[in-house]
């Protein structure tokens, strides 16, 4: 049973950074998709960023050029590089790794941008 663990999260003010990991327990095997999806207070779950198994990346419009969603196969982790963060980026992150026969979801880390 493969386990998603996010850290990185935290209270930083706008325009700063953050570099999120997810970290997964076991061995994961052929993995589609590697993505992380936020939630902001009051709001619906969306996609924030996602690389695909080919090394496809998609990310969405509001986080183009700030956010960078990366890999490191050997360390089973994924990382979302996070920068010139917004108030709007406020929001519980969730990392969700989806394979062939299933999909993990992680517990979430909070990140708060404030002044």
């Amino acid at each position: 049973q493969v386990q998603l663990v996010e850290s990185g999260g935290g209270l930083v003010q706008p325009g700063g950074s953050l570099r999120l990991s997810c970290a997964a327990s076991g061995r994961i095997i052929s993995f589609r998709t590697m993505a992380w999806y936020r939630q902001p207070p009051g709001k619906e779950r969306e996609l924030v960023a996602v690389i695909g198994s080919g090394g496809s990346v998609r990310y969405a419009d509001s986080v183009k050029g700030r956010f960078s969603i990366s890999g490191d196969n050997a360390k089973n982790t994924n990382y979302l590089q996070m920068n010139s963060l917004k108030l709007e980026d406020t929001a519980v992150y969730y990392c969700n790794v989806v394979t062939t026969w299933d999909a993990y979801w992680g517990q979430g880390t909070q990140v708060t941008v404030s002044s």
